[in-house]
């Protein structure tokens, strides 16, 4: 009796360990989306900035723009390299969906 018990916890106890699992896959493209959204507010502050003549600022989004890109570009790349190519078409750039094969 007392093995049964501890078989049926031994299974229950490693069939839970799915659970705690790390889903590394579905973070990476959530951190994706963040830099890709980030970048788009990033992108209007500056268009802002420009049309109101506030020069300095403007300077400072540009460089926080280029901080963003460098993010998001190591990021797609340690994507690709984790998980392959495959979907080219989620790779897409916010600006006219323009899209290029790496």
């Amino acid at each position: 009796m007392k093995r049964t018990i501890a078989g049926i916890l031994l299974l229950v106890g490693l069939g839970a360990g799915s659970l705690f699992a790390d889903d590394r896959y579905w973070s990476d493209r959530r951190h994706i989306e963040r830099d890709r959204q980030k970048i788009a507010e990033d992108r209007r502050e500056l268009q802002r900035d420009l049309y109101y003549g506030d020069y300095r600022t403007a300077d400072h989004e540009r460089r926080e723009l280029e901080h963003r890109y460098r993010d998001l570009q190591r990021d797609l790349d340690r994507f690709h390299d984790r998980y392959g190519d495959g979907d080219r078409d989620w790779d897409r750039d916010y600006d006219g969906g323009h899209w290029e094969w790496r």
